[in-house]
């Protein structure tokens, strides 16, 4: 799977107007399920980024995680993460797992994600999103497992 985390001081989903998902002081995650991903890929890349520490500790370090801050995580589906760019100018989606289980990994990291203790909202899988944030620091870290 592969993840796009954003620290952020709050972040928000919109739908055709309506707010789906919306936090304060977290994570932003963008996430993709790759071909041949699994449960244990999702379930390994959640546990990793719930104890990043990513957050500033009391020297101003980035020692804490989102767990550890007690933050939140909103967490968007975005199949464009496995763009393969290397033949043309039009990117290729291939490498993303099919829909469904594109879909169905997706909501097993969530629930990853919560089971880890965090509170999680979401965007809606495969709908047309418009995706705000403050990034904070700005820390923008990207994730392969």
């Amino acid at each position: 799977m592969r993840a796009l985390i954003q620290r952020v001081s709050d972040a928000r989903v919109v739908i055709d107007g309506d707010v789906a998902g919306q936090i304060g002081p977290g994570l932003l995650i963008l996430v993709c399920a790759m071909q041949g991903d699994d449960d244990a890929r999702a379930d390994a890349l959640a546990a990793k980024i719930a104890r990043l520490r990513i957050f500033r500790d009391d020297a101003g370090r980035m020692n804490r995680s989102v767990l550890d801050t007690g933050g939140a995580a909103l967490v968007v589906s975005q199949f464009t993460l496995a763009a393969d760019t290397s033949r043309g100018n039009r990117p290729g989606f291939s490498q993303a797992a099919p829909p469904d289980a594109g879909a169905r990994l997706y909501s097993r990291f969530c629930e990853a994600l919560r089971a880890a203790g965090l509170r999680v909202e979401t965007g809606v899988f495969g709908a047309d999103m418009a995706v705000t944030l403050t990034n904070d620091g700005p820390v923008t870290i990207w994730l392969d497992l």
